[in-house]
């Protein structure tokens, strides 16, 4: 029998679970570092994944709750894409990565765990980086604890 520990996994499972939509902010910032909001824009804000694909994933989301690209304003629109293009150029940077996964899943049929609330993914990548251990057992190995990933990446804002 094999064995992977992931001990952080036990705050999720033991821990409340939302009754909201985790991307529906409030305008209060006090629980931004809980929830590890990186940055607010104007009509959207930057987030790190909680379950990451790679270090450094993080996603861009309008705050209006809307599952559809055609739901956003012009303004709502211009805003996402312009913290998709800076996100881009911070993960690059900090992360020196060789490139990054930029991906959108409308719907559930789509692959959206959260269809509810449009957001768009940016996961870092580095030439090797799917190592045997996620070849063989479909496992991923993340290699810096998501709260030093937050407070480096947050000084990138």
């Amino acid at each position: 029998m094999k064995q992977l520990w992931a001990p952080w996994r036990i705050e999720y499972i033991l821990g409340p679970k939302p009754d909201a939509c985790v991307f529906c902010l409030p305008d209060s910032t006090e629980e931004d570092e809980e929830r590890l909001v990186l940055h607010r824009g104007g009509h959207a804000f930057v987030i790190m994944n909680r379950y990451p694909y790679n270090n450094g994933h993080i996603m861009v989301c309008p705050y209006r709750h809307v599952s559809e690209l055609t739901e956003l304003s012009r303004e709502e629109a211009h805003d996402v894409m312009d913290l998709v293009q800076r996100c881009s150029g911070i993960l690059k940077q900090h992360f020196n990565c060789e490139g990054i996964n930029v991906g959108l899943n409308l719907g559930k049929a789509a692959g959206a765990g959260i269809g509810e609330h449009l957001h768009f993914h940016l996961v870092p990548r580095w030439n090797g980086d799917s190592s045997f251990i996620a070849v063989m057992d479909d496992v991923r190995t993340v290699p810096q604890h998501i709260r030093e990933t937050y407070k480096a990446l947050r000084a990138c804002f």
